[in-house]
């Protein structure tokens, strides 16, 4: 069964870390690409950052940019999401997907693109 978990979410206060992780199972984890989305209520859901299959890839969207760091093992056929500096409007439903594209260097923060999707973990920034 095709599968994607995510973990780590919870309530941390502002300036606080959480290390996120997406396990993956029932297809070739390293053959996808995995992207990090979130969803905050009312709000539209936002690509922050995916990793390539190989070659260690990276793209941030610019609202978690040098707080945010992605980073995969694939002997764990796990991703992790390493968020510093939390802020308040960070609180969000946090998503791992997986796509496979072409070049195995590459990656996109397209929810269209998106083949697997995890259900989410929830991260809640407040003191």
């Amino acid at each position: 069964q095709l599968q994607l978990v995510e973990s780590g979410g919870g309530l941390v206060q502002p300036g606080g870390s959480l290390r996120l992780s997406c396990a993956a199972s029932g297809f070739t984890f390293d053959y996808y690409a995995i992207t990090w989305f979130r969803q905050a209520p009312g709000k539209e859901r936002e690509g922050i950052s995916c990793i390539s299959s190989v070659g260690g890839i990276t793209v941030y969207a610019d609202s978690v940019k040098g707080r945010f760091t992605i980073s995969r093992d694939n002997t764990k056929n796990t991703t992790y999401l390493q968020m510093n500096n939390l802020k308040p409007e960070d609180t969000a439903v946090y998503s791992c997907a997986g796509a496979q594209y072409n070049i195995r260097w590459y990656c996109r923060l397209d929810y269209n693109a998106m083949e697997y999707w995890g259900k989410g973990t929830l991260v809640t920034v407040s003191s």
